[in-house]
């Protein structure tokens, strides 16, 4: 079945729409041979080249997709080539099965927490447009007199410089004196937008820690700068959010061989005999 180029070479994991789109407008993507132009259809079986070398489409979009649950450092910034030479988020990945990682949002270079990432680039895209309404929850540490008043006014939504925005949820969670900690959510993803919400009514964020992206949170034991792969019930979780379905690949049947061979391992050589 024919998809636009940008869907197609996404889902199977080759980087995010906006980047084949921008590689197909800088003509690094060729078709049957051809020059690719924007939203052409393709399907999987035409020959598809990126940068002179010719894409596994059909097997990729058959591999079991991943999703790795990252703990970003403070100090450590959300792309894969830092001109400064800073650390980046990539730096701790492991290599992918299939494909290569693609980052689900962003954290700015003093945030740290939960930050995903997929071979999935379909479900990427969707985890990320504001139309799914996919909540994101931070751990915030407030300095100032936060009353009530304030609460109520960012759960109705203040403008900003780059339009309204407000907090969906506000919940105090500890502390005392003029440093208060509270978890907060909205369904957004623009830059420093928890910071500038408080911003806005006066106070400093001092500390800020994301806790969850939609229906995966952080583990408690996992430390910053520290990966793991989500579960195939996270996963379909995950897409079920998102409208899509996670599908694992069913293992190959067993040969006779195969089967024997197993046996043979299970079964108890002399040696482990005597030592009983």
């Amino acid at each position: 079945m024919a998809e636009r180029i940008q869907k197609m070479l996404s889902r199977a994991g080759y980087g995010s729409r906006r980047e084949i789109e921008r590689w197909v407008e800088e003509e690094l993507i060729f078709v049957n041979g051809h020059k690719a132009t924007p939203g052409q259809a393709i399907e999987e079986t035409d020959q598809v080249v990126l940068r002179g070398q010719r894409l596994r489409l059909s097997s990729r979009l058959q591999a079991k997709p991943q999703v790795l649950i990252y703990h970003k450092k403070v100090g450590e910034i959300c792309t894969r080539n830092d001109p400064e030479k800073r650390p980046t988020v990539f730096e701790n990945l492991p290599k992918p099965y299939n494909g290569r990682w693609i980052q689900v949002g962003r954290l700015d270079i003093n945030t740290e927490g939960l930050l995903l990432f997929t071979t999935d680039g379909e479900l990427a895209n969707r985890l990320m447009h504001p139309s799914y309404q996919i909540e994101r929850e931070y751990a915030v540490r407030v300095m100032g007199v936060v009353t009530e008043e304030i609460i109520n006014a960012l759960k109705a939504g203040v403008i900003l410089e780059d339009g309204p925005a407000k907090f969906e949820k506000i919940t105090f969670a500890g502390g005392e004196g003029i440093n208060q900690w509270y978890h907060v959510v909205l369904h957004e993803g623009r830059n420093r937008e928890v910071r500038r919400l408080w911003e806005s009514a006066g106070l400093k964020v001092s500390r800020l820690t994301r806790v969850r992206y939609g229906s995966v949170s952080m583990p408690r034991y996992l430390r910053t700068g520290f990966c793991e792969e989500l579960e195939p019930k996270g996963l379909r979780s995950l897409y079920k959010s998102v409208k899509m379905t996670f599908e694992e690949p069913t293992p190959p049947k067993k040969t006779k061989k195969a089967k024997k061979e197993v046996a043979d391992k299970k079964a108890p050589t002399k040696k482990s005999k005597a030592r009983r």
